[in-house]
């Protein structure tokens, strides 16, 4: 498959493309803290904000490419891209990103124990075995309050991860051991980022606006977060596997059952910037997300022509069934078709 990608031509890293989806993203974050600040209209103010958060988590996912070494033939551009993306507009630690997604989560999707995106606890328990392992209230929270609470808890998602990515970098600084020049620049990034989005806008207006602007965009950040990383891994159907069954298994096979995919229309892919093509995503992480719609009708045929899995819903859908696993938690598979032989397994991504 990679020498007929290649052939035609997608394996060529699209930077101008990727480059100029990049501009309109920042553009359009920018402009909606000016449109929010600007005017004292409470609907103004409201277009201004979802403009702003629209063009955030456009910036997180066009530069989600970068982290992957996607974006440009030069390493250093992929980096810089990212710790622009991720740190410096989003406040979320590169470093964390890059261990936490690329080394763990992508050769891994769903092994219970290794992948950590998918693990929710101890707030939600997403699958049976984590909620036959409670007892007493937290057994009934699971069973009964945790679908209902889910959605409010969202709010704070965005937040989380930053919180999450602050734990990690503190860490890895205060012991020598493990410490790289990747987390100083990480660091200073992530200081940036709020000198940017709090101490610049704090010199042209009152703190309780810039504040206020913050925090209510990172809300909305964290929902934004949720709709487009969750479809991918949280439906049932996205099969969880333990890390046994996962060993020596073909990398398609894994890759495909513990994966959907979710369609959306012109708006939806330019804010998702490829991230609902998971499973072609998945299978080819360092191609330019710009190719995957095409890719994406030579991985299904590949898939029915090997018998593989490839599930792809109306992102509704896919947003209904990566909520409804918290009413009806999903079976951990001990072992499953993953176990097919694969002798040559494709190398993981390189990491900082």
């Amino acid at each position: 498959m990679r020498r007929e990608f290649a052939r035609r031509g997608w394996e060529k890293k699209a930077t101008k493309r990727i480059g100029f989806e990049l501009a309109i993203h920042v553009t359009l974050a920018l402009a909606g803290i000016a449109i929010f600040m600007a005017f004292h209209n409470p609907a103004l103010q409201v277009l201004g904000l979802l403009i702003s958060a629209f063009g955030c988590m456009g910036v997180g996912t066009n530069t989600h490419t970068s982290t992957h070494y996607a974006t440009s033939e030069k390493r250093w551009v992929n980096e810089a891209l990212s710790y622009f993306g991720y740190p410096i507009f989003l406040g979320l630690s590169a470093t964390y990103w890059w261990h936490k997604h690329v080394v763990l989560h992508h050769p891994a999707p769903n092994v219970v124990g290794v992948d950590s995106d998918a693990d929710l606890l101890p707030w939600f328990a997403v699958t049976a075995d984590e909620v036959h392992a409670s007892s007493g209230l937290r057994r009934f929270y699971y069973r009964r309050l945790q679908f209902w609470l889910f959605p409010f808890a969202l709010a704070l998602n965005c937040f989380s991860i930053q919180a999450g990515g602050w734990t990690y970098i503190t860490r890895k600084l205060r012991h020598s051991k493990g410490r790289k020049p990747s987390h100083w620049i990480d660091l200073g990034a992530m200081v940036l980022h709020y000198v940017m989005w709090i101490g610049v806008p704090l010199l042209l207006w009152p703190w309780p606006g810039v504040v206020g602007f913050y925090l209510l965009r990172n809300i909305l950040l964290g929902y934004a977060m949720y709709a487009i990383l969750a479809p991918g891994h949280f439906p049932a159907e996205a099969q969880r596997t333990t890390a046994e069954a996962r060993n020596g298994a073909d990398f398609f096979a894994a890759q495909t059952e513990g994966t959907v995919s979710f369609r959306t229309g012109r708006l939806g892919r330019f804010l998702c910037s490829g991230l609902e093509y998971q499973v072609e995503h998945h299978l080819f992480p360092n191609i330019s997300h710009v190719y995957y719609p095409q890719v994406s009708v030579a991985v299904q045929a590949f898939c029915a022509e090997h018998g593989l899995s490839y599930r792809s819903y109306s992102w509704p859908m896919a947003l209904w069934k990566s909520w409804e696993v918290l009413r009806i938690p999903q079976q951990v598979v001990g072992r499953s078709s993953v176990l097919r032989p694969q002798p040559n397994p494709p190398v993981p991504e390189p990491n900082i």
